[in-house]
């Protein structure tokens, strides 16, 4: 969590403080040697807030500034009573639980319980688990929602609550009231191209898995003179767009974008965009260096693969690997985007993968990682890949790295992820190995021994003639009653939803994979919500659904995963 106590913000709101006392004390001298102190510091630091945010509306501090007040009160202890022990993250899971009518009335217990209970993200939760997608933002979630609720009356208002001191309450604002850190923005050490040569692009960045930034592909596309608000609006209608965890209208996000002022802002990414409205389909081509893609055998099989992407200032992806060991290209239509890319083998600070890397774990924002963690990242020996694409540019992510993204302004793009056959074998190998180590070294110690041991012919396992014929009634009968023993891998959300990594399965001779899955959904009935959207892998092989199983084949279940 971020430590107000040596943020920009707290010194800021400390040196208010002490020149109040200077209004009321005799010792001046002392303060102002202070206030110097930290006025250099301030300007060290060079933090700046956003031009159309205010100071926190329930008068929220750092808990850093409990030290320089005059008063040990902390309002937030005695309005909570008994529940005072429980941290703040425990207070708001718990209110989480509640109504939006239950949250009103606790807030009018104590003060301590008025800002609890006006946290933001409660009602932001409320609005999106009550209304989806048909709701219209007004200013904050709390109106939101009571104006969904159809009280016209209600009249919005804020009360500031003196010495209330949380950390917790206090870097939510924060962090999404802070402007990018012109340093955050100043290293670009990416390699940029124009007008390079597919065969180049393949030699120079494609096989040595190496990001660039590549100008000048997309100057055919007509979404960039098209794209705009009005032509979207107008072409979309009222179809539906992918917004986290609702769906949501173009007018209807593009109002929530224009109001919305919050640390993690919802995130519109569509992968259905170009099925449900054909029309954006056209207005881009895929970029030469990217049409090679061996997902597209799968037809209509294939994971989810291609996204439009909006959002205002401040929105973007934390750090994430794309899925199924794939490349990603990302072209940016409007707007700017800041990237942060680490190669395959470094982890970034603050971010923790589970052991076997198929689960991500970033506890905090995007805003909150360059605050705590970006400034360590200058004095690694392996620094990471960073620029700011604009509009017209396209940047090539390669398999396996780590990249966040944060636009600085409202920004669209489309991003696509693919695998061509340039390092494939390597990709595939790497992405069984990643989740089951050892695995593949001991099948090759397994088929090396069976190479060793001799061939016995038919004729030496009989020992009479006779024994080699029978009947066709009787092979028709030993072939209904044959069963095969296949092995089944879970990846990502599979695993998750069977809580399993792997087990055997039997099922008749001649099934199909789409036979083994309608077992599986039966077994573990969880697995449904995957269902069209996950890639078949026969023996380390995309396979589809229709092929034949046989004894002792490996089947793997790999969901999609994605962001950018």
């Amino acid at each position: 969590m971020l430590s107000c106590k040596r943020s920009f913000l707290s010194q800021i709101l400390m040196n208010n403080q002490k020149k109040k006392k200077r209004n009321k004390t005799k010792q001046a001298s002392n303060f102002q040697k202070q206030d110097s102190f930290d006025e250099e510091e301030e300007e060290e630091e060079a933090f700046s807030l956003k031009s159309s945010v205010s100071s926190h509306s329930h008068g929220v501090q750092p808990l850093g500034n409990l030290l320089f007040s005059s008063s040990s009160h902390n309002s937030r202890n005695t309005g909570l009573g008994n529940l005072q022990t429980l941290s703040d993250e425990l207070v708001l899971d718990i209110l989480g639980l509640l109504e939006g009518t239950h949250l009103a009335i606790l807030a009018m217990v104590s003060k301590s319980f008025y800002v609890f209970c006006n946290h933001e993200p409660l009602w932001r939760n409320l609005v999106l688990e009550n209304f989806k997608g048909g709701f219209f933002f007004s200013e904050s979630w709390k109106t939101t929602y009571v104006f969904s609720r159809s009280f016209r009356n209600f009249v919005s208002s804020s009360l500031k609550v003196r010495d209330f001191y949380s950390d917790y309450l206090f870097q939510s604002w924060l962090c999404a009231s802070l402007e990018m850190k012109p340093e955050w923005l100043e290293r670009d050490n990416i390699e940029r191209r124009s007008g390079i040569s597919v065969d180049e692009f393949i030699l120079n960045f494609e096989e040595p898995n190496k990001p660039v930034l590549l100008e000048g592909c997309l100057n055919n596309w007509a979404a960039l003179e098209k794209w705009d608000r009005d032509y979207l609006i107008k072409v979309c209608g009222d179809v539906a767009f992918s917004v986290g965890p609702v769906e949501m209208k173009l007018k209807e996000y593009f109002r929530y974008a224009d109001g919305a002022k919050e640390e993690r802002l919802l995130y519109l990414f569509d992968p259905k965009f170009a099925e449900k409205v054909p029309q954006l389909g056209s207005d881009y081509k895929v970029p030469s260096y990217f049409r090679e893609d061996l997902f597209s055998v799968l037809g209509n099989e294939r994971p989810d693969y291609r996204w439009v992407i909006m959002g205002p200032a401040g929105s973007g992806s934390s750090f994430h690997i794309d899925p199924n060991s794939t490349s990603a290209w990302n072209g940016v239509i409007k707007g700017s985007k800041k990237w942060v890319l680490f190669p395959p083998d470094v982890i970034p600070p603050g971010v923790h993968p589970s052991p076997d890397g198929a689960e991500v774990a970033c506890p905090v924002s995007i805003i909150e990682w360059f605050m705590n963690f970006y400034g360590a990242t200058k004095t690694w020996k392996q620094r990471p890949v960073e620029c700011v694409c604009k509009a017209g540019e396209v940047i090539f992510v390669p398999n396996g790295w780590w990249h966040l993204v944060i636009n600085l302004e409202e920004s669209i793009a489309i991003t696509q992820n693919y695998v061509s056959r340039v390092n494939l074998y390597d990709k595939f190998r790497s992405a069984i190995e990643a989740s089951f180590p050892g695995t593949i070294s001991q099948l090759e110690l397994k088929a090396e021994e069976k190479a060793k041991q001799k061939k016995v012919s038919y004729w030496e396992t009989v020992s009479d003639a006779k024994v080699g014929f029978s009947t066709m009634d009787d092979a028709a009968k030993s072939n209904e009653c044959s069963l095969v023993k296949i092995k089944v891998l879970f990846f990502a959300k599979a695993r998750d939803l069977t809580g399993l990594p792997e087990l055997f399965l039997q099922v008749p001779s001649d099934s199909t994979a789409q036979d083994c899955l309608n077992q599986l959904f039966i077994k573990f009935p969880g697995l449904e919500e995957l269902r069209g959207c996950m890639v078949l892998a026969l023996n380390e092989e995309y396979t589809p659904e229709n092929a034949v199983v046989k004894d002792r084949d490996e089947l793997a279940l790999i969901p999609p995963i994605s962001g950018g």
